[in-house]
């Protein structure tokens, strides 16, 4: 944002009042504390009576020539009929026709560029006086970053090990598994399914209180249960181990204090368990045929080919993007810096937003949301969005340093992207980033996107 919008948007709020502390106002009941004092300049401008009395006649002048006012002529209202009408609105048109070049001047004075808002914290101004006004801003201080370079973090192979290729494709052939029934005449073993018949018993609590309701006794037909599998209880792998179909059983589970289902969470059942079926899982055999069922692929050799390539696709985004992370948590150790509370707080509500957005994609109301604790929410992500903010400052220093810049053919082609992405046409699409800073901030993502992957490349593989 600009120092000339800032300053406008804050003088809209700043007005009706001589002296008014718009920085407590507008932030306090989201984020309390807006500033890190360390980041924070002050600014004081002060404009002779003269010229407010000028901005003012001026002003209050185009009033009078526009306003339509039932019972008068264009351009015959009484000047006295305006100043009681549009008093208000003249004052802020005056202020925020004499204070933006001020402001930005001052700031140039100081040599350095605000971020977030700026914050009217004293403001005075009546027609035939001075305008005094005194603003607070944060602004990313000075600091050294000699010797970026030489920070190095390893960046481990991208290569896709046989190792791992064997444990995706297990995993894909596992997922294609069938269960069948196991004709021969034995009893259960580790690896074999029962097909079962139960129904429990809850034990009764006796810390329960007199009356309250027996609980639902646990029933199923025709359940699988592995017998030694990870997910199975190991009561009801020793009892059906070495069973054989239509053999009848009482089981006592004690279940733990963590068990998934609330209900059965710490309770002790007693089961009677029928013995109905021994079934086996078979795993697909790797070949053409499985190829073809698993992705419409020519043969098995084409599987294969298309799983490493995605894989190593993969990989290289994960390895990239966590040695980026380790990269810059090595610089933010190594060049420290006050990192300004509004570029903070902009990033927890970025944060927030892409998580509210998710949670609506999955279903959750707006009434449900507003029952959210955003307190609590916004307090889990202030560590995550201070290492981003930081690591978006580095990057912005480096690129300056490395004389990094972006192309139009690469803005225009994120933005076709973008255009797609939001189903809007291209012209209209620039139009409005264009108006609210969309532009910049695509420009500034691009750029240090360019940075990371400059850096990443310099490291020792």
């Amino acid at each position: 944002m600009t120092a000339s919008s800032t300053l406008e948007n804050n003088s809209d709020t700043a007005e009706p009042q001589h002296n008014h502390d718009h920085a407590e106002e507008h932030h306090d009941h989201a984020h309390g504390p807006v500033l890190n004092p360390e980041c924070t300049r002050e600014l004081v401008i002060d404009v002779p009576a003269d010229e407010v009395s000028s901005t003012w006649a001026k002003v209050a002048g185009n009033y009078r020539k526009y306003a339509k006012i039932p019972g008068f002529r264009p351009g015959k209202v009484p000047e006295s009929v305006i100043r009681r009408r549009f008093g208000a609105d003249i004052r802020k048109e005056v202020i925020d026709t004499l204070l933006p070049e001020r402001f930005n001047a001052g700031v140039a004075e100081l040599g350095v560029h605000p971020v977030g808002q700026p914050q009217v914290t004293e403001l005075t101004m009546d027609e035939g006086s001075p305008l005094h006004v005194k603003a607070v801003f944060e602004c990313i201080p000075a600091f050294s970053i000699d010797g970026y370079k030489d920070v190095t973090v390893p960046r481990p192979s991208v290569e896709v090990t046989e190792e791992e290729f064997q444990h995706e494709i297990e995993q894909l052939r596992d997922s294609r598994a069938t269960i069948e029934p196991v004709e021969e005449e034995r009893a259960l073993v580790d690896g074999d399914w029962a097909q079962i018949n139960y129904k429990g018993e809850i034990h009764k609590d006796e810390t329960a209180e007199e009356g309250a309701a027996t609980p639902e006794p646990v029933s199923g037909e025709d359940t699988l249960v592995e017998i030694g599998g990870k997910d199975t209880l190991e009561a009801f792998s020793t009892a059906l181990r070495g069973a054989r179909p239509g053999q009848e059983l009482k089981v006592e589970v004690l279940y733990p204090a963590d068990y998934a289902e609330a209900r059965l969470a710490g309770k002790t059942i007693a089961y009677d368990v029928t013995v109905k079926a021994i079934k086996k899982r078979i795993l697909p055999e790797l070949n053409d045929e499985f190829a073809k069922e698993a992705g419409n692929y020519e043969s098995y050799a084409d599987l294969e080919k298309s799983m490493r390539e995605y894989m190593g696709n993969r990989k290289q985004r994960n390895v990239e993007s966590e040695t980026r992370d380790r990269l810059f948590a090595a610089m933010s150790e190594k060049f420290s810096f006050p990192v300004p509370e509004s570029l903070i707080q902009d990033q927890i509500d970025a944060r927030l937003e892409r998580g509210l957005r998710a949670l609506a994609a999955q279903g959750m109301s707006p009434e449900q949301m507003r029952k959210l604790d955003f307190s609590r929410l916004r307090a889990a992500q202030r560590d995550s969005a201070v290492a981003e903010v930081k690591t978006n400052i580095l990057l912005d220093r480096i690129a300056g340093e490395e004389n990094i810049t972006v192309s139009e053919e690469e803005m225009n082609r994120e933005l076709q992207i973008a255009a797609i992405q939001s189903r809007e046409p291209l012209d209209a699409l620039k139009v409005r980033l264009t108006q609210d800073g969309g532009l910049v901030r695509i420009r500034e993502q691009i750029r240090r996107e360019k940075t990371a992957s400059i850096l990443y490349e310099r490291l020792p593989a």
